[in-house]
């Protein structure tokens, strides 16, 4: 049991305003694991005036190579505890063990560790020959006090992807972590202060909906970073833009993996099982539609369907268990819903579609469908869940033409022995990311995000730096010379 009682305030902890807690519970074995105090919109409003003050303070003077170390200091950090926080996150997700490891922990530590060397390259203040007579400076400040706004799938890895911008940028932020995974945010706020983090920049605060959207309303949050659902991006980014306030919305996906004719099966089909259903098929850029030509088609459907009954359900803090549980009994009922759905309107479950053999815990068995038409809702709508659907093409420009037949477009990938022409693929899919005989397209040094209903803006690389940035041009007369280090 790790049981917190305050919230992580202005480099503190404090005490909340009100008196409700929240109980965390295990997706395997449905008991209490945790704890957390509910915040009041006093609390966010005492982690925001923390954010503005720190904002304002000494942390605006401390240079790019200053912030990038601390950067590698909060990563080392990381690190240090990867046991612990590999555990804790299994418990709190059901994340497979593995995936919780690499996927979650030290993939967080590596974007902590990307983003200290974009940082110390990164132009904060560049001089370019101005069409007006003289010279101008472009600067890259801060964009000012953040909100971000965790998912419950791979919370620590999210973080790290709001919160490494905006130490890099000069900025600070107040921290929203999901009301169902809340306590390896807290875990982090130890880190952060060992890290030698000034107090302020990061705030981390639980919290219900209703007041996570105080938080997104109120007047000194600058911008706010939203990793989650379409839906809630949708209300998010309307609120925002009534405020004219900035914003990244890292939302949905239905990406599709187009396997060629000359598709070398041994090594796309286990590729395709890591980028369909990791995290129990919990993530965004899962590749949940399978694009095989209609030559292969049923040696696919079979080398497919072996891989993926082979994914063996059970408890994920043993290694050996690939498939955890889904992280709560409405989502668990959400894609059996969908599976109901996929047999109703004439796709075939190949293996799965039911449950495993469990005592407890929110399992659906890895399932894949085949007969599937891009038409059907399994096709179209995100099942957040490990659900594969197998869909015939004809044609190369057929798959490409499916491929984009979808509302949403934040990743892919695609299976050839000739590389040319996978990359001409890339190009001609329209996703924010894309990977040519990998398991998907994301890399900590490349912009991350979508197109159409996958949200807008990018995280990662330098342009995740960049969108914690507001842009300033300063004009000099004609003639100037630019003091050195300006």
């Amino acid at each position: 049991m790790l049981t917190f009682d305050k919230f992580f305030i202005g480099g503190e902890w404090v005490a909340p305003a009100g008196n409700e807690t929240l109980k965390v519970l295990s997706p395997t074995t449905e008991e209490v694991i945790g704890s957390v105090p509910v915040a009041t919109p006093a609390d966010m409003d005492r982690a925001v005036a923390a954010a503005k003050a720190a904002f304002n303070g000494p942390w605006r003077d401390w240079t790019p190579e200053q912030r990038a170390d601390l950067l590698t200091r909060i990563a080392d950090g990381i690190k240090s505890r990867q046991d612990e926080l590999t555990g804790l996150i299994t418990n709190e997700v059901g994340a497979p063990y593995f995936f919780s490891m690499f996927g979650q922990v030290l993939s967080a530590a590596m974007v902590f560790d990307s983003f200290a060397a974009n940082t110390r390259a990164f132009p904060f203040e560049e001089q370019r020959a101005g069409a007006m007579g003289g010279p101008i400076l472009v600067r890259r400040e801060p964009v000012g006090v953040c909100a971000g706004i965790i998912p419950w799938n791979v919370p620590l890895f999210i973080i790290a992807l709001k919160v490494a911008p905006t130490i890099a940028s000069g900025s600070t932020i107040v921290l929203k972590p999901a009301p169902e995974t809340p306590l390896d945010a807290n875990v982090f706020a130890e880190i952060l202060v060992e890290a030698g983090v000034p107090a302020g920049v990061v705030n981390i605060v639980a919290a219900d909906r209703e007041v996570g959207e105080h938080l997104v309303r109120h007047p000194d949050i600058d911008k706010v970073s939203f990793t989650g659902s379409t839906a809630a991006g949708r209300k998010i980014g309307a609120i925002c833009g009534e405020q004219l306030k900035r914003c990244t919305l890292e939302l949905g996906g239905k990406s599709a993996a187009i396997i060629c004719e000359d598709a070398d099966l041994e090594a796309a089909i286990p590729a395709i099982i890591q980028g369909g259903l990791m995290n129990n098929g919990q993530a965004c850029v899962a590749l949940t539609r399978v694009l095989a030509p209609a030559s292969r088609y049923d040696e696919i459907k079979g080398a497919l369907a072996t891989a993926v009954a082979s994914q063996i359900a059970g408890d994920p803090s043993n290694p050996e268990n690939m498939t955890g549980p889904l992280i709560a009994e409405r989502q668990r009922e959400r894609v059996e819903g969908y599976i109901a759905k996929g047999k109703a309107e004439g796709a075939t479950v190949v293996t799965g579609g039911d449950r495993p053999d469990m005592a407890s815990g929110h399992f659906v068995s890895p399932t894949l469908f085949a007969d599937v038409t891009n038409d059907m809702t399994i096709a179209r709508e995100e099942i957040f869940g490990p659900v594969l659907s197998l869909i015939k093409y004809d044609t190369l420009e057929d798959a490409i033409a499916m491929a984009n037949d979808n509302d949403y477009g934040l990743a892919g990938a695609c299976y050839t022995a000739d590389l040319a022409k996978g990359i001409d693929v890339a190009r001609r899919v329209r996703t924010g990311t894309f990977g040519v005989n990998t398991a998907q397209g994301m890399d900590f040094n490349g912009p991350f995000g979508g197109f159409k209903s996958s949200g807008i803006g990018r995280e990662l690389g330098p342009e995740g730096i960049a969108s914690f940035c507001e842009y300033k041009t300063i004009s000099l007369p004609g003639g100037s010379e630019v003091p050195m280090g300006a």
